[in-house]
């Protein structure tokens, strides 16, 4: 593959992690009108209806086994939304959950060894205790009290490792932006369904709400996922996943930016680490990024 499309790639894919933090913004701005599992719901059944539009030719011939085990991990990726919101509509830092939920990368590996037995590479035995250090100083930032959304958070990565894991053992020959639209659809279906059990809908919503909903569905959620198929189609994979590590740095920069939030210098010192750690579990694929050029 030529050095100018990997260039390009790696751009295409630093601006879906800037769409991802945008998407934090906008969807705390949208939850200020609508409730939370709602707003999910709505989101994701939208999104996925536009990504159907966006590939229908990909949906021709789809094999029903695949179809199952994709629904399979649609409904994980909605448990994994649920704590996702809810930290989201209850915490008051965005930046802190954004590297919370971040260490789903790092527990992948973790996950994979209860579920199947693998077991983890060393650099995330090395990234686990810098993690939990961090998640330490994001706890006792202020003494020994605590946000609960934090919990949410952290039960978001736990989520997220499981249904990453569901994805690499299914074998479903699909293309990515197929397996995206239907992930995203019975996400959203499961969201809207527990929204209609236990929420109270509005009677009304603004036109500012429902810009930032749109702003969630169409420019963080499909437009995002769009590029991020393209992106890495082009690229190796161990690149991308280095690349979509800058997702909870921007979501800091944009919340500070947004709604002038700070952080203690503990809050600092624990995103910091818990950042540390995700590039000490990805240390493989840092070291495959740069092995082409020193032999060169």
């Amino acid at each position: 593959m030529k050095q100018g499309t990997h260039v390009k790639a790696e751009l295409i894919l630093v601006l879906v992690t800037i769409l991802a933090g945008f998407g934090w913004i906008f969807s705390k701005e949208a939850l200020a009108g609508l409730p939370p599992l709602f707003f999910m719901g709505v989101r994701f059944i939208i999104a996925g209806f536009v990504l159907f539009l966006a590939g229908q030719k990909y949906f021709k011939g789809l094999d029903w086994q695949d179809v199952k085990q994709a629904s399979l991990v649609g409904v994980v990726m909605g448990i994994t939304m649920l704590f996702w919101v809810t930290g989201l509509d209850q915490g008051s830092s965005l930046g802190v959950g954004a590297f919370i939920t971040s260490l789903g990368v790092v527990l992948v590996p973790v996950v994979a060894r209860f579920m199947f037995g693998a077991r983890p590479p060393l650099s995330i035995w090395l990234a686990l205790p810098i993690a939990v250090v961090g998640l330490g100083f994001l706890a006792l930032n202020n003494g020994l009290s605590f946000e609960f959304a934090h919990v949410y958070f952290l039960g978001t990565a736990v989520c997220m490792a499981f249904q990453l894991n569901l994805l690499s053992r299914f074998s479903m020959r699909m293309h990515a932006l197929v397996l995206t639209a239907i992930q995203l659809s019975m996400a959203g279906c499961l969201l809207l369904f527990l929204s209609l059990l236990t929420e109270t809908l509005p009677h009304s919503i603004s036109i500012e709400v429902a810009g930032w909903l749109l702003a969630s569905t169409l420019i963080a959620t499909s437009l995002r996922f769009l590029l991020q198929t393209y992106g890495m189609s082009l690229t190796p994979v161990s690149h991308a996943a280095v690349i979509m590590n800058l997702e909870p740095v921007w979501t800091a920069i944009f919340a500070i930016l947004w709604f002038s939030e700070s952080m203690g210098l503990g809050q600092v010192v624990g995103c910091l680490l818990i950042f540390i750690a995700m590039l000490v579990s990805r240390w493989p694929q840092i070291k495959a990024i740069f092995k082409p050029s020193r032999s060169s």
